[in-house]
């Protein structure tokens, strides 16, 4: 590593060891050395970035937002370069993948009745967006964090059925704060969601759910009715709360957030405070079933579901051996962005307009020696991903729907953000949170690659790739408290198996502003990086072997 590893020392040694065996592992994919120059790379040229991303991050383009109009037009503009290059349409004979995003707005009727009290919501407890429509009531029986985990063997039901109680759960995870923790360390793993943990309590029979804070890690929500009225807004919100048709339509038992206050009214009968049962949550295997001998709860909500269109713009370059033309490389970015306000537009020229046009100089560097004939033995996929700011949707959604079977796809290069040197203000704040201050300076040759602990092979063949370019990769992010890990779409992928990395130069101050704008970008440096992700998406679609997952991943 280029750059001192801010991970615990045993997680350092680990990932340097497992780079090592995977290197040796990988040797087999690759001639000695570095690999031949890719076909066309001189094609990919900071002029065309520049013009393509002054284009894209125009205020004419109005915030790429998701569900309107300027999302259509970039997805448009994206479909057009794909034509205008002969690449073939990457979605079943379409450039267009479409998907529903779904968003969510609260009927009339909602109530919960506990310890003799009816509640309106608001009053200790409110009902959450992902929550199916209907009425839950019964017994209710604590399952710790409610997670279910087969990668991890970690299971809180014990392989007990619920069939006809009111699950109780925690939020978040075992080990939230330990960097040595089986769950991403303290990354925010995938299997805590709280609609995931819903979905796992339907699966075995539960008629509700309800969540409370881990109160053991946090404190509780001190106002209920203003949380309630901050995920229940009286007035439309100028950025909508998204998910995603197959998420939502699997959902469809009652679930709310209810206050510890209330929790600790239903946890009395077992003889154990809160506090205790949150604290006793803590395990390596899963805590179990068990009934809180308290009061049954009826739950009844009504939530409506709306849909709302989303579509990614796929292509592809198909690959020229037969034994192997079934598999894919995918290159990836994002083109939506936040919209615009009463005060101007979020141009998003970084985030994530950056990627975006460096997808589409790799992909113009593929026609160019697709032209020449020279082809890459494994197919390409070139893929912008919608609603990225929405929670990786889109990534999310190509998942359930692959174009390629998951199975039989290579490796995800994910390009986000790479356009700027990170830069780290000292009064951040949250933005920031988990950072430690840098200048824009420290980081003038430097890129971040995301996801190698997950395969740290993909990792090597990027570093094997950029011999020629001479960036300074640093690998520092994957076990942080930013959460950068799984703040991009390659996280999905990762999540299914996937060997996926994130090539991302790093957050600085005009991230998420209406400062973000093409006249910022450092494109010479993006050339180069653009030119990395081509070589080694070249080099895995030629190698005779192919990367894959780190043990337990």
């Amino acid at each position: 590593m280029s750059v001192r590893d801010r991970r615990p020392l045993k997680h350092v040694r680990i990932a340097r060891g497992l780079t090592a065996l995977f290197s040796v592992a990988m040797a087999g994919c690759q001639a000695s050395g570095n690999a031949e120059e890719a076909p066309a790379l001189e094609s990919i040229r900071a002029a065309q970035l520049s013009a393509d991303l002054h284009f894209l991050a125009s205020d004419a383009m109005e915030g790429r937002l998701v569900a309107t109009r300027s999302i259509d037009l970039a997805a448009e503009w994206v479909k057009a370069r794909f034509q205008h290059l002969g690449l073939e349409p990457g979605a079943g004979g379409s450039y267009f993948q479409p998907f529903d995003l779904i968003w969510f707005s609260l009927g009339d009727g909602n109530e919960l009745t506990a310890a003799g009290r009816r509640s309106q919501p608001g009053d200790r407890y409110y009902p959450l967006d992902f929550s199916g429509t209907g009425r839950g009531t019964g017994e209710v029986v604590y399952v710790g964090f409610g997670i279910v985990e087969p990668r991890l063997g970690y299971d809180d039901y014990q392989g007990t059925d619920v069939t006809g109680n009111v699950v109780l759960a925690l939020e978040g995870e075992p080990g939230s704060d330990d960097p040595d923790s089986p769950f991403d360390g303290v990354v925010t793993a995938e299997a805590s969601r709280t609609w995931r943990k819903a979905l796992a309590a339907q699966e075995r029979g539960a008629a509700a759910i309800l969540f409370v804070r881990d109160i053991h890690n946090r404190p509780d929500i001190a106002d209920m009715r203003a949380a309630h009225e901050a995920n229940w807004p009286p007035a439309p919100r100028r950025i909508e709360r998204f998910s995603i048709g197959p998420w939502m339509d699997a959902i469809g038992i009652p679930a709310a957030q209810v206050s510890a206050e209330l929790a600790s009214l239903l946890a009395a009968g077992s003889g154990h405070s809160l506090e205790d049962l949150a604290a006793a949550a803590e395990s390596a295997s899963g805590h179990g079933v068990l009934a809180l001998s308290g009061p049954a709860v009826t739950l009844t909500t009504s939530v409506r579901r709306h849909r709302a269109p989303a579509r990614n713009v796929l292509a592809k370059i198909t690959g020229s051996d037969p034994a192997v033309a079934n598999e894919v490389v995918i290159v990836g970015a994002h083109h939506d962005h936040n919209g615009r306000d009463d005060q101007g537009v979020f141009n998003g020229a970084d985030d994530d307009g950056s990627g975006i046009v460096g997808m589409l100089e790799v992909a113009q560097a593929y026609a160019e020696a697709a032209a020449r004939d020279e082809r890459p033995r494994r197919s390409v996929l070139f893929a912008a991903w919608d609603a990225e700011e929405r929670g990786l949707l889109g990534a999310w959604y190509y998942t359930e729907a692959p174009a390629f079977p998951l199975p039989a796809t290579v490796a995800v290069l994910n390009l986000d953000m790479i356009g700027r040197n990170e830069e780290v203000p000292a009064d951040g704040g949250g933005r920031f949170r988990g950072l430690e201050e840098q200048t824009a300076e420290s980081n003038a040759n430097a890129m971040n690659i995301l996801g190698h602990t997950y395969t740290p092979d993909l990792g090597a063949a990027v570093e094997r790739a950029n011999g020629a370019f001479g960036l300074e990769l640093r690998f520092r992010y994957d076990n942080n408290r930013s959460n950068l890990l799984r703040r991009s779409d390659h996280w999905p992928f990762l999540q299914r198996g996937v060997p996926a990395v994130w090539f991302h130069t790093g957050l600085h101050p005009d991230y998420h502003t209406r400062d973000d704008d093409p006249g910022r970008i450092e494109y010479e440096k993006m050339e180069r990086i653009t030119r990395l992700v081509y070589q080694t998406s070249w080099d895995l679609a030629n190698a005779p072997g192919r990367p894959g997952m780190a043990p337990g991943r």
